[in-house]
């Protein structure tokens, strides 16, 4: 069975950042997952999950709402992972394409006031939010965008090499 996409990435060497995922196309258009990577993986304590259920809300509602990109979103979500979010937008972009957005995305949440769409009517578990834990993350992670915006690391998935024998089959190592 083929390894997917997501996991042929060396999870003990990235770093967070902005990593393009995998580009489909659908027909005639191109749809390009992103990974928003804030924690590094088996490396450092995940996101708080009310935390990160906060960020899913502020950050999906600023994204569906930018007058320039909002036409583009088809979806943001955490990561099961807890360690960052998948960003999926129409067309085809690169990650550095996409880092103005992500950082405005990630600032704004310090403007937030309350958590969108969190009552019972609008969210499956309106009561497990953090707003003040979510601000501290999504600082941090814009902070650290910002300091490494010219380093190809957070740009760039680490792959995992997977040596692959004459007949096919692969070798992992211990």
């Amino acid at each position: 069975m083929d390894l997917i996409q997501s996991f042929s990435v060396d999870h003990t060497r990235i770093v967070p950042g902005i990593f393009l995922s995998r580009k489909d196309n659908i027909g005639d258009n191109t749809v390009t997952t992103y990974d928003i990577r804030l924690k590094r993986p088996n490396r450092e304590p995940v996101i708080d999950v009310a935390a990160m259920h906060s960020l899913e809300h502020i950050i999906a509602t600023y994204l569906r709402n930018d007058p320039d990109w909002k036409d583009e979103v088809i979806y943001w979500g955490p990561m099961g992972c807890l360690t960052g979010f998948y960003l999926i937008l129409k067309g085809n972009r690169s990650p550095r394409e996409i880092y103005d957005l992500v950082l405005r995305a990630f600032r704004s949440v310090s403007d937030a006031q309350e958590v969108p769409g969190a009552a019972p009517v609008n969210c499956g578990n309106y009561l497990m939010h953090n707003l003040g834990m979510a601000k501290w993350y999504a600082a941090e992670f814009a902070d650290y965008l910002a300091a490494n915006a010219d380093s190809a690391a957070i740009f760039e998935y680490p792959r995992t090499e997977r040596l692959v024998t004459d007949d096919g089959q692969h070798f992992f190592d211990s």
